[in-house]
């Protein structure tokens, strides 16, 4: 939790919020992704001031078990001072006991957001969805409850001016934005019209611009005329050497596409799914279409 303090910006944590989508299409499927289609509601976390603290907290937190579909899960929501702005006790359950920082008391309206965030630790707990690191772990937590319709609450808890700052989860703004964005991409929303912080819709709008981009990067026939015909270059070198060539990667990106041959068989070329990031294999034979066997997207190409 950044309060008050300088606020992170733009996408160091890329590479491991996208492996996150992967890993979560992976453990999920793609047909229970898609039961995620409706997000968390304004109304259902709303918090006045006049409402009872804890009992407040707890009708939060159930509003939250219900929407990851943890219907024998109980939290128990405590406050207490310390650094972060939340943890949660990871056990066998049913119960779990989430604290969140005393600063809550007199931020409520942010409650849903720690709530968001902790309820996705029990939910891929509960999954067995890890990565290696804690850092990676956390990521990967803001990455789920973005992605899932949670999240949301953590991007619009970020403020900024020339005086203070708040930002709550492990991802910058504009990673956030951009997670949302590939979720509103998918499910056809517009989760702007959530935000009450400025600062969140710009971030929003960029990591919106970026996840677009996604869909643009060749081989895919959406691709930019300089995007094409850098990829026509690399198809001719790599059609003169035996193995291959792996694009450069470009600023701020991860390598979009690489070529191949298997001995003596045609050209292949594979690049990443914009929807799930897995990656796709085909044949250099100009224009293909091809199903992501985890997300199950069609994908024009122009290979």
């Amino acid at each position: 939790m950044a309060n008050g303090g300088p606020v992170e910006h733009g996408y160091p944590h890329l590479r491991t919020v996208r492996e996150s989508v992967t890993a979560l299409y992976r453990r999920l499927s793609y047909d229970t992704v898609r039961t995620f289609s409706a997000s968390v509601a304004p109304a259902d976390v709303a918090f006045a001031d006049v409402d009872d603290l804890h009992l407040g907290a707890q009708r939060v937190a159930r509003e939250m078990v219900a929407h990851y579909r943890l219907p024998d899960a109980r939290l128990i929501v405590g406050f207490r001072e310390m650094t972060h702005a939340a943890n949660v006790e990871l056990t066998a359950g049913p119960e779990y006991f989430v604290e969140l920082n005393d600063r809550f008391r007199d931020h409520r309206r942010d409650i849903g957001a720690a709530l968001a965030h902790e309820v996705a630790h029990v939910y891929l707990h509960r999954l067995g969805l890890s990565f290696p690191s804690t850092r990676e772990n956390e990521i990967l937590t803001d990455t789920v409850a973005t992605y899932l319709g949670a999240g949301w609450l953590l991007l619009d808890a970020f403020r900024e001016d020339g005086a203070s700052s708040q930002k709550l989860g492990y991802l910058t703004p504009e990673e956030f934005g951009y997670v949302l964005a590939k979720r509103a991409l998918l499910f056809g929303e517009d989760p702007s019209v959530w935000f009450t912080s400025p600062q969140a819709y710009t971030a929003y709008r960029e990591g919106l611009a970026l996840a677009r981009r996604d869909a643009e990067q060749p081989p895919l026939r959406a691709a930019g005329w300089t995007g094409r015909r850098r990829y026509a270059r690399d198809r001719r070198h790599a059609e003169g050497h035996a193995q291959g060539h792996a694009e450069a990667p470009e600023a701020g990106r991860e390598t979009v596409y690489r070529f191949s041959a298997d001995g003596h068989g045609p050209l292949r070329v594979s690049f990443p799914c914009p929807t799930c990031h897995q990656r796709i294999r085909v044949p250099v034979a100009g224009r293909v279409r091809a199903r992501c066997g985890l997300c199950r997207s069609v994908l024009e190409c122009d290979t």
